[in-house]
């Protein structure tokens, strides 16, 4: 037999204060018009009256569209909010249910509820005690443990009252544009600098920052004089009372949140510190396994959370726009035991330390295809080392556990050859066996091995000088130098490298191409110094060249079947090189010992 939380209905509709209830789910109706999302009300049943003053979340709609909620099912309350409506009307908005009976496990109506009407109740004052009897288990739950407990009574309160007793606090699942006294009390998770804008219609500043509570999040702008009046105020990390700030239709352009509103700040709005804001959660996070990767569509915007396998060095890029930055790739590794590629982008590439390889969380990474699946964490993108969470605390058991020991596999393209990554690791031999670069796309892998000869022959040239341009130029025989991609001339030129290179391991050898940063790694010297020194002293440039053999290093190379005036041959590129980690390299050789003897 399913007992509802009888009395409930009554409780709710008086707008007192509980916890969690078991009621029947009566009616569903689509709301229709407006602009916004489609918002559905429910008409709910606790077995003596029905109530249609319930709000479905937006946050919950697929529960409808999935089916789950349908006429007759039987639901745990978990979650709600009550707002007031300036007509005196409450509307209950749901935000956190759970559908305990399927609607086909249930053969109609429980009881014989009749609509409730505010007074009918037999001139009782006050809000009822509900009757609550425990539900009998359905699938091994419970759902009614512990709601018999205080049930009607004073809750200690859930949505304490504001600084200044002006409003009781709201979740922030619960803001639309038709509310205008509200308070929230969340974390901010993310704070933007200060941009400046100008244009025809004048100049202005803002900034923007995410905010998140134990219902949801959203995205949070001020402009000008807010700007001057809360920038400063806010931190990172900090949990704050906001209030009376302004609800519209989020821009997806700008925000990855999952909120259909934004909020932008106005000169009535408030944001006071709290001091007691332990229980406000840090970040609100939908991690997608490494492993998952695969079948997600290019470029959707996903939450990631892996321990930091490898880290290169920071470079300089200037984008399409002509604006320099800094430019960091890591590597990720989950439980999966899948690695993938993350780029990270000035501020947060200059300063990241994956030195004692920390576990990394970012929060709207964009993903791509491009050399195999890899992830960016753009500008707007949260990133956190080594949180208080949970999953990091189990990934991180795990990885000190057995996770060390092992490379990974690189994820790759779907249908693809290769894969990017750094750990798609090969002999040189398995790179010929294989015929690694014969596919459609160039393949990537890693291998270990030792430089037995360099090619100093025709190695460096004479470049554009201009910080964006690599293109041979041509001497004038004039004392000036012409860059036919840049149409100008110059007095000066700089010189780069293009370093052909035969590596060898047990197994085999093979040619390799390294361009500028590659090729600098290897002879131990820049290209400026080299151009010199074979300008004016040829035995300490030959010098240079015998010193750099025989040294190994871990090569990441890309190799592709190129056409050259008809004929196809193989070009393998250096895409990046470091020195050899004796301690991770034997970890590896160990692992493969143990798979040859297993086999």
């Amino acid at each position: 037999m399913i007992n509802l939380t009888e009395g409930a209905i009554e409780v709710l509709a008086k707008g007192s204060d509980m916890k969690e209830a078991v009621l029947q789910l009566v009616f569903i109706r689509k709301l229709e018009g407006g602009n916004g999302p489609t918002r559905f009300r429910l008409v709910m049943s606790d077995g003596l009256h029905t109530l249609s003053s319930f709000m479905l979340s937006t946050q919950l709609n697929s529960m409808i569209e999935d089916k789950k909620l349908a006429p007759n099912c039987v639901c745990h309350l978990k979650r709600h909010v009550t707002n007031l409506l300036k007509d005196g009307r409450r509307v209950v908005v749901i935000l956190d249910l759970e559908v305990v009976v399927s609607a086909e496990d249930v053969s109609g109506a429980i009881g014989k509820p009749t609509p409730y009407v505010e007074g009918q109740s037999k001139g009782q004052q006050s809000a009822p005690n509900p009757q609550v009897r425990p539900l009998q288990p359905q699938n091994g739950n419970d759902v009614n443990r512990g709601l018999n407990r205080d049930f009607g009574k004073k809750a200690p309160s859930a949505m304490p009252a504001t600084p200044g007793g002006t409003s009781k606090i709201v979740p922030i699942a619960s803001l639309n544009p038709y509310q205008s006294k509200w308070t929230i009390r969340a974390r901010v998770t993310n704070k933007s600098s200060i941009r400046t804008w100008s244009n025809s219609r004048g100049e202005g500043k803002l900034f923007s920052m995410e905010i998140v509570d134990e219902s949801g999040e959203i995205r949070v702008t001020g402009f000008n004089q807010e700007v001057d009046k809360f920038y400063s105020l806010i931190d990172t990390g900090k949990v704050f009372y906001i209030s009376k700030g302004t609800l519209k239709m989020a821009n997806k352009q700008y925000t990855n949140l999952k909120n259909d509103y934004e909020m932008t700040l106005n000169g009535d709005s408030t944001i006071v510190p709290c001091e007691d804001g332990g229980d406000v959660p840090m970040l609100q996070c939908d991690f997608v396994p490494i492993g998952d990767l695969e079948s997600r569509e290019k470029d959707a915007v996903i939450d990631v959370i892996g321990v930091c396998k490898t880290v290169d060095e920071v470079t300089r890029i200037t984008t399409k726009s002509n604006r320099e930055t800094s430019k960091r790739t890591i590597s990720l590794m989950d439980t999966s035991k899948k690695v993938v590629t993350v780029t990270l982008w000035g501020e947060e590439a200059e300063k990241f330390d994956g030195s004692e390889q920390p576990i990394l969380a970012i929060k709207g990474a964009k993903l791509s295809d491009y050399g195999g699946r890899s992830l960016s964490a753009s500008f707007s993108s949260t990133l956190m080392i080594n949180p208080d969470i949970p999953e990091a605390h189990a990934l991180r058991g795990w990885y000190n556990k057995e996770g060390h020991g092992i490379d990974g596999q690189s994820l790759t393209v779907v249908g693809g050859g290769g894969g990017g990554g750094n750990t798609n690791w090969k002999t040189l031999a398995e790179v010929k066996t294989e015929q690694l670069g014969h596919g459609d796309k160039g393949d990537y892998f890693s291998c270990v091995a030792t430089v037995v000869y360099l090619r100093k022959e025709n190695c460096l040239y004479q470049a554009c000088p201009s910080q964006d341009c690599n293109k041979k130029v041509v001497d004038q025989q004039n004392g000036m130098f012409r860059c036919e991609k840049c149409d100008k001339e110059f007095p000066n030129f700089k010189y780069r490298l293009i370093l052909s290179i035969n590596i060898a391991d047990h197994a085999d050898n093979q040619w390799l191409t390294c361009f500028q940063d590659s090729a600098e790694a290897i002879l131990g010297q820049n290209a400026a110094y080299l151009g010199q020194l074979r300008d004016s002293n040829e035995t300490a440039f030959e010098e240079i060249f015998q010193q750099a053999n025989f040294h190994s290093y871990v090569f990441r190379n890309r190799i592709k079947l190129e056409s050259y005036n008809d004929e196809s041959r193989l070009k393998a590129v250096v895409m990046d090189v470091k020195p050899v980690d004796h301690a991770e390299y034997s970890k590896r050789l160990i692992i493969n010992i143990r798979k040859m003897a297993a086999q």
